[in-house]
């Protein structure tokens, strides 16, 4: 089975839990994710199989939506209500100053990453040195944060919802927890759901157990996407059966001599390349004149996975 499953991860499960369930449901030994959601986290988390995982390292748009219930007034060990309470301050904070605190936590931003994380330091998670009681210094890292919305406050309870669309990398619960700083208190994340990753959306998205009841309807490949879904901001280019069997078998394809002739694409640019019929190949860079294979998604595991000019 080769393609795109987009998953809404229930809370309790790691995204490897995810995996190991969607093989069994799959029959498929080959499956990845496009990037990690913590246990306490749900929404989307799509899944690459078969000869999708090939595409992992290749993925075009890592931007997230998110959206994440906090709770001001005391801070925890892993910066979510699941850890240890580390902190607390009777501070209140009114909706008025939340909103003007928001602004600067839009844009670049440098965050260091929380102990409870999988980055890793001199070789080891950060998890499983933080499982040990062991602190670390951590290097800030710049991120993103291209939309930051209050959804909700409610001053009694000194908790709310955000909305957040942020790059690849952004820690939303040390986002919480660096707003609580900001205003005076402290703040963790008490809920988490991922509304879009890696140009996927909850829309179509199924769940681990309607996943299974497909499968066992014959239905599953209903929400099976196509691997070339994954590449849509690159050209379609449809090249001769003669030149799909040299494409398929490493080699370059002259851009004279295909649909992009007279066209000087720039330097690195990347196209689908697809057979006469429209199936997808794989991924193709323009490169001193030619067309270069960047990745094969079609044929058996044997087939040339890299680069190779031919």
């Amino acid at each position: 089975m080769n393609g795109v499953i987009v998953v809404d991860k229930p809370a309790g499960f790691t995204s490897f839990d995810v995996v190991a369930v969607m093989r069994g449901v799959c029959r498929e030994r080959k499956i990845g994710h496009t990037g990690t959601l913590d246990p306490m986290a749900t929404g989307v988390l799509p899944l690459l199989l078969g000869t999708a995982t090939r595409a992992a390292p290749l993925l075009e748009n890592t931007d997230k939506e998110y959206e994440a219930g906090f709770r001001l007034g005391f801070a925890t060990d892993t910066q979510d209500t699941t850890g240890k309470v580390v902190e607390r301050s009777d501070a209140r904070v009114s909706e008025s100053r939340l909103r003007a605190a928001l602004p600067r936590f839009r844009g670049e931003l440098q965050q260091t990453p929380p102990m409870y994380s999988a980055v890793r330091v001199g070789g080891r998670r950060l998890y499983e040195l933080a499982r040990r009681g062991v602190q670390v210094e951590r290097r800030a890292r710049g991120v993103t944060i291209y939309r930051l919305e209050l959804l909700g406050f409610d001053e009694r309870s000194q908790s709310g919802r955000l909305a957040v669309s942020c790059s690849k990398g952004t820690y939303i619960r040390t986002l919480c927890a660096d707003i609580g700083r900001a205003l005076g208190t402290c703040g963790a994340m008490s809920s988490l759901r991922r509304t879009r990753a890696s140009g996927f959306s909850l829309a179509g998205a199924v769940t681990p157990e309607q996943a299974r009841a497909l499968a066992e309807e014959g239905r599953l490949g209903e929400c099976l996407r196509p691997v070339e879904c994954l590449f849509p901001s690159s050209p379609r280019v449809r090249v001769s059966a003669a030149q799909a069997a040299r494409f398929l078998n490493g080699g370059a394809l002259d851009l004279c001599r295909t649909p992009l002739r007279g066209q000087a694409p720039p330097e690195g640019a990347r196209y689908r390349v697809c057979s006469p019929e429209g199936a997808f190949l794989g991924l193709g860079e323009a490169r001193d004149g030619k067309l270069r294979v960047l990745r094969l998604f079609w044929g058996n595991e044997s087939a040339a996975l890299g680069e190779n000019n031919g």
